[in-house]
C-alpha cells in the first residue's frame, strides 16, 4: 500500500483572490511580514500496492486532482510499511 500527498496551487500569473484576500487579512492583523499568499490544495490518498502506481497518479492528477490550464502540481508516494 501507498500513501500519495498531492499538492495542487495555481500556477505563477494565475491571478489568486482567495490568497490576496487572506494576505488583506493578515496586513490588517498587523502581519506586515507576509508579502504574498497562493492559494492551493492538499490531498492524501490511499492506493493498493499495484504496478505502475506513478503513472496511474499522473494520470489522476492530469484528469481530476488539478487543472492543468490553471494549476500545477506535484505530489509524494511513501510505501506504508506494515499493512
Amino acid at each position: 500500500m501507498f500513501k500519495v500527498k498531492v499538492y495542487v496551487t495555481l500556477k505563477q500569473g494565475v491571478l489568486d483572490p482567495q490568497g490576496k484576500a487572506v494576505k488583506g487579512a493578515l496586513h490588517s492583523m498587523d502581519f506586515q511580514l507576509v508579502e504574498e499568499v497562493r492559494i492551493g490544495k492538499y490531498m492524501e490518498l490511499t492506493v493498493d500496492h499495484t504496478e505502475n502506481v506513478e503513472a496511474q497518479i499522473e494520470d489522476m492528477c492530469k484528469r481530476l486532482l488539478a487543472n492543468p490550464v490553471m494549476e500545477e502540481y506535484s505530489y509524494e508516494i511513501e510505501e506504508v510499511v506494515g499493512q
